[in-house]
């Protein structure tokens, strides 16, 4: 088996190549060459090095076993949600006098999700995801609870007892709860760290074995409970629940967003202490190469640059240019030391404390700057118009540091022209603190940079699309279960997410997800020939198509779910 690329045809020089697996089968005395799977089209160069590394992944597993699927989808055989007990039935026998129904005579009895458990269901499988347990073919019973829990997180996160409720009532899967808390209390840090190896090894398969950059990012989780332990503590809340206890959690991802790892923290643990165990962590349990580590400004002080410094970590993080020694910050107002990066960008470098500095200056961004300050300063006025006293105004947050006091009437609150001038210098400028020993010219820099928002958006699959929070457990065991239950969520929509967009085109996690709820079947009841049918809904082109990129066979006509006495 070997991966072929072939250049397909165009009229002008085009980059235009297909990715294909294939097997070399003798037929009639003759080799011939069988297409196991037609893995995409690629238009530029990082499309082909991305579709070539998901063939390798897939090349290896099949080689690897003789239970993974990859053939097209009229070869394979449906996938069925397994009950709790990990039990499988054997296929009911059809025959043609089975589907002479008088349809009048049919009832409806309900309608089983089977897109969730058909595709995620499958990659969970893929990637291996039951090997976070200890010794999995002794525990199937709760491998399948995991596995139950976490296709209910990607379809309708909720609490666990509303999760074996809605797998009763939507997928057709019955479990107990009190097994499913069994369940999570077998999830032990050594089955964290077993989660965080696979997200590690699987994301790195699909970069030709090389992670180059680390994006990081922390945040807070809270709970719906007001008592703190020695995990769930009060601390800087960024839910703004002060007064509720909290967890903050760590995470690595890629520039696409794939998982590398995560890491969680007592709630009041401040974001830049968490960026070394982490690291460190990550260090320790795998032989890294080279790797540039991004983060904003809030992840890193002093300490944590030293640190880096000291085991020999490159980085790039956002600089507070304006908190900056007063000699380096008229150097960074003086336009004299910028070189045009493009037609709109131009950047400049600088030395600080055996650092380097890399200024940017963006004329999309110097226009926000504006207009966001003016938008401030308008509301501002109206507010100064109708409030003049002092006391309204104390405080010094966002743009009434632009207001003081008239020098002629001390009751008098006016603006600072001066202020506002003087804040109207800085438009459009961004800092980034890079390391001594880092290689990346200026244009790889801010582009890594900008890249960081693929973390934030990672929080926000979590937090919103998994909803992660509020965490409603109570014991320190209980909630880091529930992180690795969501963890692994997210791992598989990251990876799906991957897959589409490589081999088909951009859909987000939500989109996915709304897909596969759509793939449906009606279980209808005929009490006369005392058989139960099930009837596949109709499937949109998109649904199709992910389908046959992971191989999994679509039913499309109604077939007998069993025959009962």
């Amino acid at each position: 088996m070997f991966i072929r690329v072939k250049n397909k045809p165009t009229k002008a020089n085009v980059f235009n190549k297909t990715v294909q697996l294939v097997e070399s089968v003798r037929q009639q005395g003759k080799v011939k060459q069988k297409i196991i799977k037609h893995l995409g089209v690629a238009y530029d160069q990082k499309q082909l090095d991305d579709l070539k590394s998901l063939a390798q992944i897939l090349k290896e597993k099949l080689e690897d076993s003789s239970q993974f699927a990859l053939f097209g989808a009229d070869e394979l055989p449906a996938l069925e949600p397994l009950s709790a007990e990990h039990e499988t039935t054997s296929p009911v026998l059809e025959r043609d006098d089975d589907f002479n129904v008088d349809l009048r005579a049919l009832e409806e009895q309900g309608r089983i999700v089977n897109g969730i458990h058909d595709v995620y269901g499958q990659l969970f499988d893929e990637i291996n995801l039951s090997s976070l347990f200890k010794s999995p073919q002794r525990n199937k019973s709760a491998v399948n609870i995991f596995k139950q829990i976490v296709m209910a997180r990607i379809a309708n996160p909720d609490s666990k007892r509303a999760s074996v409720k809605g797998l009763e009532e939507q997928f057709g899967v019955s479990l107990n709860l009190d097994q499913v808390y069994r369940m999570m209390d077998k999830i032990d840090d050594k089955a964290i760290d077993n989660l965080n190896e696979i997200a590690y090894r699987e994301t790195k398969r699909l970069f030709n074995d090389k992670i180059d950059v680390i994006f990081f990012d922390a945040t807070t989780l809270y709970f719906e409970s007001f008592s703190e332990d020695e995990f769930k503590k009060n601390g800087y809340s960024k839910d703004l629940k002060f007064n509720q206890p909290q967890v903050v959690l760590a995470l690595m991802v890629t520039k696409e967003g794939l998982p590398i790892g995560y890491q969680a923290f007592s709630g009041d643990t401040f974001d830049g202490h968490t960026l070394m165990p982490a690291l460190e962590q990550l260090k320790s349990q795998y032989n890294l190469d080279q790797v540039v580590y991004v983060a904003d400004s809030g992840m890193f002080n002093e300490a944590n640059l030293s640190q880096l410094e000291e085991r020999d970590f490159d980085y790039i993080v956002g600089a507070r240019i304006k908190n900056l020694p007063n000699a380096l910050k008229e150097k960074i107002l003086d336009s004299s030391h910028y070189e045009p990066l493009n037609s709109s960008v131009k950047v400049a470098r600088f030395k600080h404390k055996n650092r380097i500095l890399v200024v940017s200056y963006s004329e999309k961004r110097a226009k926000k700057d504006r207009f966001e300050r003016e938008k401030g300063i308008a509301k501002l006025k109206k507010q100064v118009e109708k409030h003049q006293s002092p006391k309204d105004y104390l405080s010094n947050q966002g743009y009434k540091k632009f207001l003081q006091l008239d020098k002629q009437c001390d009751a008098k609150v006016t603006l600072n022209e001066e202020k506002i001038n003087e804040a109207s210098r800085w438009d459009g400028l961004k800092g980034l603190i890079v390391s001594q020993s880092c290689q990346l010219s200026n244009e790889e820099i801010l582009a890594q940079y900008n890249n960081l928002w693929q973390v934030e958006q990672s929080f926000r699959i979590t937090k919103h699309d998994l909803k992660i929070r509020p965490i409603y457990h109570w014991k320190p065991r209980r909630v880091k279960a529930h992180l690795a239950i969501s963890f692994a969520a997210y791992m598989l929509s990251r990876y799906l997410e991957h897959r589409i967009k490589t081999q088909y085109k951009k859909l987000s996690p939500a989109v996915i997800r709304s897909l596969l709820l759509s793939v449906q079947t009606s279980v209808l009841d005929h009490p006369q020939k005392k058989i139960k049918y099930g009837l596949p809904s109709s499937h949109k082109p998109d649904v199709v198509k992910i389908y046959q990129l992971m191989g999994v066979k679509m039913k499309r006509s109604a077939y007998i779910i069993e025959k009962y006495a």
